[in-house]
């Protein structure tokens, strides 16, 4: 067992990955802790003090727990491209008495230093960061209290980078992962790469520790991603399913509806790069969507929420990796349990 799991007393290689938006719930957190596994709270998309919260809750089940922020790396959208692409939507809107056409671009940094500063006051025993680097100041206040430190990346390139801040470990994440990817450039297209071959890649260029994510499906999937030289891999979307999950219904039935063929990376709904299950809202606008993050997600946030409580799955963001047939319905530990079958 690797001391990067062993120190937090980890026995299962095969943790649960953050998913923001509502997917990663404590109750998640805290099944996979309890099979042996790890968690992270999602710091996404929350403000600090709920993010505090949380924090608190989880101290107080008893289980070690890990946090995941995201690093300020806007892709800003002029006031132009963005209030056309919100007139091109709109008709969308009116189906649920909404109007998108007003107002300028919302361009926030989602509380990234109260949240890095509750993190450094009251630490916890890991901190995962994607969509950007922190600076080697955050990184080394972080380490400095205890907490180990993870960096999302999706290259040999960001890989290095990353090794440059002195963070503990990378988790590399291949183009196969559902939801929104961790590449430092949206605004270039992914570089479809086998998890495996680029836990290969990562391991070259750099001697930190690789947790593996991306298109993990099935035991198979796990142990081909260890023996490229990965400590642990980390599973999200065969995680939407289990009963601990936060995902919407829709979200769930969808994922193994024969309705949703296939799945698609698009920035239709954020405005960054993200896997989804194609559906109407990707055929008709993924084509015409700018690069534009966070404020494409700030667009279409209220369109996409009355979606999902109409249960209206054209137009939901249905996030979902290369594998989610494979989701079942079924306890989160049996999930974790099952991919760790060959390990």
């Amino acid at each position: 067992m690797s001391r990067l799991l062993s120190d937090l007393g980890i026995d299962l290689p095969v943790l649960a990955a953050p998913m923001a938006g509502g997917p990663s719930t404590l109750a998640l957190v805290t099944a996979a802790a309890r099979a042996g596994s790890l968690g992270f709270l999602v710091g996404g998309y929350k403000t600090a003090q709920a993010l505090a919260g949380q924090i608190h809750a989880a101290r107080a089940d008893g289980v070690p727990f890990g946090v995941n922020l995201f690093v300020p790396n806007p892709v800003p959208v002029s006031a132009e491209t963005y209030r056309g692409y919100a007139q091109a939507v709109q008709p969308e809107a009116e189906l649920y008495g909404l109007k998108l056409t007003d107002g300028d671009p919302v361009e926030d940094d989602d509380q990234w230093t109260d949240k890095v500063d509750l993190l450094t006051a009251s630490p916890v025993p890991w901190v995962s960061f994607t969509f950007g680097i922190p600076d080697r100041a955050v990184v080394g206040a972080l380490r400095q209290a205890d907490t180990t430190v993870l960096q999302n990346v999706t290259s040999t390139d960001e890989a290095r980078r990353a090794a440059e801040t002195g963070v503990d470990a990378l988790i590399v994440q291949a183009s196969m992962a559902g939801g929104h990817s961790a590449t430092l450039t949206p605004e270039r297209p992914l570089t479809p790469v086998p998890l495996p071959e680029l836990v290969g890649q990562v391991r070259d260029a750099v001697t930190l520790p690789v947790i593996a994510t991306g298109g993990i499906a099935t035991p198979a999937d796990a142990a081909a991603a260890l023996h490229a030289g990965a400590e642990a891999v980390m599973v999200g979307t065969l995680l939407l399913r289990t009963d601990e999950s936060g995902a919407s219904a829709p979200h769930k039935a969808a994922l193994v509806d024969p309705a949703f063929e296939t799945t698609i990376v698009t920035r239709a709904f954020t405005g960054r790069p993200a896997r989804a299950l194609r559906n109407h809202f990707t055929d008709r606008f993924d084509a015409i969507a700018p690069a534009g993050y966070p404020a494409l997600h700030h667009l279409t946030g209220p369109l996409r929420k009355a979606a999902t409580a109409a249960g209206d799955t054209r137009l939901i963001h249905l996030w979902a990796g290369t594998g989610h047939r494979e989701a079942r319905s079924e306890p989160a530990e049996q999930a974790l349990a099952r991919l760790a079958s060959r390990l």
